[in-house]
Order: structure tokens, then C-alpha cells, then sequence
């Protein structure tokens, strides 16, 4: 077996003045926790990347799970550039009123300032909400993940509770079951019910499309004016004792189970 070696010993030696010696010895971290900060895995995986000599520093493989490096570092995983950057996953029950975008020089609200400074980190909503819907709203600066999280071919699950104008009759409850053509696309829901069988203007359905306003133009093309909408579910996430407008972050377990692709 190839013997192990610390990856600073590798590094061509330059004298450093006082202060850079400083700057140097409180910037390094453990090659582990790097990888885990960049989002791909935990740092216990990182641990069996690296062992099993799957990363490279500054072009280099690394097997010693001791080694450290510094943010400026070439830090990959195959050919992918990993980040440090420590990576923040805020689940929001997005309120009326609020635009789904990080800044807007023509909105009043954005979810932005609902966050406020629960993070130096720089997060983005993952997909949208447009104004008026309120709701299930992920924000997070994993880009891998909300790649994952909002491409069609990964078909993560969105639960709406739809509120209308008049009652749904039977017959279109089938029609979007079936599929509903806009603008030239058949675009049906995955499964769709009354949400209160005594109220049958409240509609519960899950859909896998992301395309803008999705929900609300099927019920439009229907005839129906939405008066409310809300998503309860995202992904495997819901609002639950999230009161409207109020954020926490995400748990260990909910973000493995994010990366995971469960639901």
C-alpha cells in the first residue's frame, strides 16, 4: 500500500511573515469537514472518500484523514471544484404578500426579509411561489441540491390546498386527473381530492410540475378563479408548527433525506 502522506508536506515551503502564519493557522480546517461545508456529504462520508482516494488537493489524491487545507486550496471530487462554503438549509412558511426572489427592485417584500440575518451565508429560494401563495418555501445556498430539487426528470412532489371560488364538480376533478391543456401541453396532476368533502370549493393536489403558476392556471383554464393557495408540502417537507411567516432550519435528518431523493 502507497504510504500515506500529510498533503502540507507536499506544498512548496515559503517563508511567511508573522501575520500570514496567522491567518494561515486559523483559516485551516480539516479536509473532512471542508468536503461536508461544500454540501456533497456528511463529514463521516467524507471520511470514506477520502480514504477511498477519491479527493484531490491541488491536483493531488489524499487518503490521510488528518490532512488539512486552506479555503484557497483545489479542493475535487471527481472533477467537480468543491466549495467551503458552509451550507444552509432554511425551511420558511411563506406569508401573502411576498415576492419569491432574492432582490427586487419592484417589490415591496421579498422572502429575503423574512429570514433577516439568520445567516452570514447568501441563500436563494428554491423554485417559486409566486405573490399571492403562501406556503412550503425552501431557501438554501446548496446549488447541487436545488438543482436536484427543481429539475422535471426528478419529479419531487408538491401537495397544494386549493381554495375556489365556486364548487369543483366531479366531472373536473377527473379532467385534472386526466391532464388539462395549456398552452399546448397536457399537463396533469398526480392526485387530486376534495379537501373537505362538506366544502367541495377546497381542493387538495399534488403535482410534480414546476412551470409558473401552474396550479392556478389549470383551475383557470377550468373556469374556476382561485381565491387562496397554499403549498403544504415540498420534497418530504411540510409546515408543520411553523406558524405562517416564521422560518427554522432544517434538520440534519430532513436534509439526508433531501439529498436522498426519498420522496
Amino acid at each position: 500500500m502507497e504510504q500515506r502522506k500529510n498533503l502540507r508536506a507536499s506544498r512548496p515551503k515559503r517563508e511567511k511573515s508573522g501575520s500570514e502564519k496567522e491567518t494561515a493557522n486559523n483559516s485551516e480546517m480539516r479536509l473532512n469537514r471542508f468536503i461536508a461545508h461544500s454540501g456533497i456529504c456528511s463529514r463521516r462520508e467524507a471520511d470514506e472518500l477520502i480514504a477511498g482516494g477519491l479527493i484531490t488537493v491541488n491536483g493531488k489524491v489524499v487518503t490521510d484523514l488528518g490532512t488539512k487545507v486552506l479555503p484557497s486550496d483545489d479542493v475535487r471530487y471527481g472533477k467537480k471544484r468543491l466549495s467551503s462554503e458552509k451550507k444552509v438549509y432554511i425551511l420558511l412558511n411563506k406569508p401573502k404578500g411576498y415576492v419569491t426572489t432574492v432582490e427586487d427592485p419592484h417589490a415591496d417584500k421579498t422572502v429575503i426579509d423574512l429570514i433577516g440575518d439568520a445567516c452570514t451565508e447568501r441563500v436563494y429560494p428554491v423554485g417559486r411561489l409566486d405573490k399571492l401563495t403562501t406556503g412550503v418555501l425552501l431557501l438554501t445556498n446548496d446549488g447541487d441540491l436545488t438543482g436536484r430539487l427543481t429539475h422535471p426528470k426528478y419529479k419531487r412532489k408538491k401537495i397544494y390546498h386549493v381554495f375556489l371560488d365556486k364548487a369543483v364538480t366531479r366531472n373536473d376533478l377527473e379532467q385534472i386527473a386526466t391532464g388539462v391543456d395549456i398552452e399546448g401541453e397536457t399537463i396533469a396532476a398526480d392526485a387530486v381530492s376534495y379537501a373537505d368533502l362538506d366544502d367541495k370549493t377546497q381542493v387538495g393536489l399534488e403535482i410534480h410540475s414546476g412551470q409558473n403558476r401552474i396550479v392556478r392556471r389549470i383551475f383557470e383554464k377550468l373556469g374556476y378563479r382561485v381565491k387562496k393557495l397554499d403549498r403544504v408540502y415540498f420534497a418530504g417537507l411540510t409546515k408543520k408548527n411553523l406558524p405562517r411567516g416564521k422560518w427554522r432550519f432544517l434538520t440534519d435528518k430532513e436534509i439526508s433525506m433531501l439529498k436522498r431523493g426519498i420522496f
